[in-house]
C-alpha cells in the first residue's frame, strides 16, 4: 500500500508546479521559523557554502580554518552541525535541514556568541527557502556540474538556483576555472567577486603545484602550503577556502598552520585500515564529475600491476539522466566495476544499474558485476575481485548511516563497516 501511495504521489507531482509549492509552502514555513527563533541570523556571520561538489569539504576547510585561529565558529554540513566543542548528528538526509531545524542551531550559536557559521546549502534548499532570510557575509560556488535535473528540469534552473546563495552576499567567492564562469559573471553583476583558478588568471592560482600520493604542495605569493589531501578537485577546495579565509581578514601563517593540520572529512575519501594490502576508501562521490575526479586520483596512484575497482549504483527517484553519464566514466577510469543498490527508493536497482550499464561501451558490458545487496557487492569486490596492492572504493553513500530500500524505510547502513566486514574474512 505504501508503494502505491508514493508511485501515485511521485505521478501527481508535475500536477503541482515547483513553483507554487516553494511559495506558498516553503516561503510561509522558513518566514515562521525565522520569526519563532528571533531571526538569530540576524546577529550572526554566514559563510554559505555551494556547488554541485566539493562542498563538504570546503566549508569544513573553512571552519577548521577559522577554528585554528581562534575565531568563534560554527558549522551545519551535510555530514554533522558543529557548535563550541559539541558534533551534533543532525539526521539530515538532505544537506539543508529544514528551515525550524536550522533556525533552531542559529539560535543555539547565537546564545553561545559565535559570530561567524559556515553553512553548506543545496540547489534545493535555495529553491525551496531553506536557509531564508538569510543573507550571507561571504557566498562561495565551487562548481556546478550536472546533477538534479529531475528537480530543476534544466541546467539553467539548476544554475539559477545556486546563484540564489549569491543575490544579497556582500561578497563571492568563485572558481574562475568553471567554464560557466562568464555567465555567472553576467548574472551577478552588482556583486564583489573574488576568484581563485588552476588555469586562468584569478586573484588566487598557485604558482606551484605538486601532487604527492599522500598530500598536496603549493604556493600562494610568499607562503608554502602543505594540504594533507590528493587529487586536483581537493585543491580546488583548498583554494576556495583559502580564498575566504583571506576576505576575513585571516593571516596567511595562520591559515597554513590550519591547512597541515586538516584531517579531511569523514566519507570523502576516507581510508579503511587493514592488514591484507588492500587500498580500501569509502567516498561520497555520486555524480558523474564527482565519480570522475575520485576515480582519476585514485589512478594516478596505481603501480603497475595494480587494478582500480570501483562498487557504485545511483539512487531511485533522483536524476536519471546521470546514469549512463557515470556509468561511461567508471568504465574509462576503473577495471573493475561492481553496480550496486544506493537509496532505491521504490524504483528496481536492476532497472537503474541496467541504465548505468546502458552508458558503457558494449565491450566493457560483460566485466561488469552487478550485486544488488550492496553488503554482498562489497564483499564481492573485496574478496573476489581485489588482490593485495589492488585500490577499491565504495561511492554515493560516504558518511550516510542509512539506506532507503522501499521509499519510506531508513535502514541503517555504513559502507565503512561493510568494507570492515569484507575485509576481516581472509
Amino acid at each position: 500500500m505504501k508503494h502505491i501511495i508514493l508511485r501515485l504521489l511521485h505521478a501527481l507531482r508535475p500536477l503541482f508546479p515547483q513553483v507554487v509549492v516553494n511559495y506558498g509552502y516553503h516561503l510561509p514555513k522558513a518566514i515562521l521559523a525565522s520569526r519563532l527563533y528571533g531571526d538569530p541570523g540576524q546577529d550572526l556571520e554566514i559563510i554559505g557554502v555551494t556547488g554541485t561538489d566539493g562542498k563538504t569539504t570546503t566549508s569544513t576547510l573553512i571552519y577548521h580554518i577559522l577554528k585554528s585561529a581562534k575565531k568563534k565558529v560554527a558549522l551545519v554540513s551535510t555530514v554533522d552541525a558543529k557548535i563550541g566543542r559539541k558534533n551534533l548528528k543532525t539526521g539530515f538526509h538532505v544537506t539543508s535541514p529544514n528551515p525550524f531545524a536550522l533556525q533552531k542551531l542559529l539560535r543555539r550559536m547565537r546564545s553561545q556568541k559565535i559570530r561567524y557559521v559556515v553553512l553548506e546549502v543545496t540547489s534545493h534548499g535555495l529553491d525551496q527557502f531553506r536557509i531564508y532570510p538569510l543573507k550571507p557575509t561571504i557566498a562561495v560556488l565551487t562548481n556546478v556540474t550536472h546533477e538534479h535535473l529531475d528537480y530543476h528540469l534544466t541546467f539553467d534552473n539548476y544554475l539559477s538556483a545556486k546563484l540564489k546563495l549569491f543575490k544579497h552576499a556582500k561578497h563571492a567567492v568563485i572558481n574562475k576555472d568553471l567554464p560557466i564562469f562568464n555567465t555567472i559573471n553576467s548574472k551577478l553583476q552588482k556583486v564583489m567577486f573574488s576568484t581563485y583558478s588552476l588555469q586562468n588568471d584569478s586573484q588566487i592560482k598557485p604558482d606551484m603545484v605538486e601532487y604527492l600520493p599522500d598530500k598536496t604542495i603549493f604556493k600562494l605569493g610568499n607562503t608554502t602550503y602543505t594540504l594533507p589531501l590528493t587529487g586536483q578537485y581537493n585543491l580546488y577546495n583548498a583554494l576556495a577556502a583559502i580564498s575566504t579565509a583571506l576576505l576575513l581578514d585571516i593571516a596567511p601563517v595562520d591559515i597554513k598552520r590550519a591547512l597541515s593540520s586538516f584531517k579531511g572529512v569523514k566519507g570523502r575519501l576516507e581510508e579503511v585500515p587493514n592488514q591484507r594490502g588492500i587500498h580500501a576508501y569509502v567516498d561520497f562521490a555520486h555524480t558523474p564529475a564527482a565519480l570522475e575526479a575520485v576515480l582519476t586520483n585514485l589512478k594516478a596512484k596505481l603501480k603497475a600491476s595494480e587494478k582500480l575497482i570501483v562498487v557504485f549504483g545511483a539512487a531511485g527517484l533522483r536524476d536519471a539522466s546521470k546514469r549512463p553519464l557515470m556509468g561511461k566514466t567508471a568504465s574509462q577510469l576503473a577495471d573493475h566495476i561492481v553496480l550496486t543498490s544506493e537509496d532505491p527508493r521504490i524504483e528496481n536497482p536492476r532497472d537503474i544499474a541496467r541504465a548505468i550499464l546502458s552508458g558503457m561501451p558494449p565491450k566493457k558490458r560483460p566485466a561488469v558485476y552487478l550485486e544488488m545487496d550492496r553488503s554482498k557487492a562489497i564483499d564481492y569486490a573485496i574478496n573476489t575481485l581485489a588482490k593485495k596492492g589492488d585500490w577499491v572504493v565504495a561511492c554515493g553513500k560516504g558518511h550516510e548511516e542509512s539506506m532507503n530500500l522501499d521509499g519510506f524505510t531508513e535502514t541503517p547502513w555504513s559502507d565503512h563497516e561493510a568494507l570492515l566486514n569484507a575485509l576481516s574474512k581472509k
